[in-house]
């Protein structure tokens, strides 16, 4: 077996953007990976948090001018690169002027949650996917953290079920603690629908709430971890019924613990 190509797909990760632990385990896991002779792509929704400037992002032009169908609309994908200093790892953005040009992530300033953060997680996903593909790179791994990256193993399952580039992967879908009270309003559905997608495969997102995109998610991965132990997560790993759980810990062995899962996986 040649080198094991992993995807990471996250909201954030350090020195980037840091608001959650997600930007931590996300930045030490692909270099541990790496250094283990695995091949990384690591792929986040430019937030306009992120200076670009400062970060010295700039754009792919031979990767933007997709636009991405969310619902009725559809909107034109930018792709930002840039690289973490001292570590030989890229970071490809996507990016929105709509959907994240605003000054904060998923709170305006009077903290209250977008009406439109579902709109954004599923065109992030779909963006991930359409940018994978631009690219002409294969994982055998995609390793999704948090809720904003929940429908990406829906659409691997489905609508690129037989994309010659997606035909032999797996999907780690990774929960955190980062949860939200907010339901989503409007017809959620119609928006995440994509060819091959049916109404009853889409039943967790009844709710349109975190749960919801979480059920999904862990639904369609092949692989559910939770990302350290506590009571809100053990809670909410219960309602992920029929579903193994790997709860690794955050400790000094969870970078060989992953390295583990995905040979595993992708054996």
């Amino acid at each position: 077996m040649g080198k094991l190509r992993i995807l990471y797909v996250a909201s954030e990760i350090n020195p980037f953007l840091q608001t959650t632990e997600v930007s931590e385990f996300v930045r030490k896991l692909p270099q541990a990976m790496q250094e283990k002779g695995m091949e990384i792509r690591i792929l986040v929704p430019r937030f306009g948090l992120i200076n670009e400037r400062k970060n010295r992002l700039h754009e792919v032009v031979r990767l933007s001018g997709i636009n991405i169908a969310v619902g009725d609309e559809e909107k034109p994908l930018i792709i930002k690169v840039a690289s973490i200093p001292n570590a030989k790892l890229q970071v490809y953005f996507i990016d929105n002027e709509d959907y994240f040009h605003r000054k904060s992530v998923f709170h305006d300033k009077e903290n209250r949650f977008y009406e439109d953060n579902d709109e954004r997680a599923i065109f992030f996903c779909k963006g991930v996917i359409e940018t994978v593909r631009k690219l002409g790179w294969s994982p055998d791994i995609v390793h999704c953290n948090d809720w904003i990256t929940s429908f990406i193993p829906l659409y691997l399952k489905t609508t690129y079920k037989n994309d010659p580039l997606f035909k032999n992967t797996k999907t780690v879908f990774t929960i955190y603690n980062n949860s939200f009270s907010h339901k989503f309003k409007g017809d959620i559905f119609s928006k995440v629908k994509m060819l091959d997608i049916e109404d009853a495969m889409l039943g967790a997102l009844k709710t349109a709430d975190y749960e919801g995109f979480i059920k999904l998610g862990a639904q369609f991965s092949d692989v559910v971890s939770a990302a350290g132990e506590n009571k809100k997560l053990e809670g909410l790993v219960k309602k992920i019924k029929e579903k193994k759980v790997e709860t690794i810990e955050k400790d000094d062995n969870y970078t060989e613990s992953f390295y583990n899962l995905y040979t595993e996986l992708a054996g």
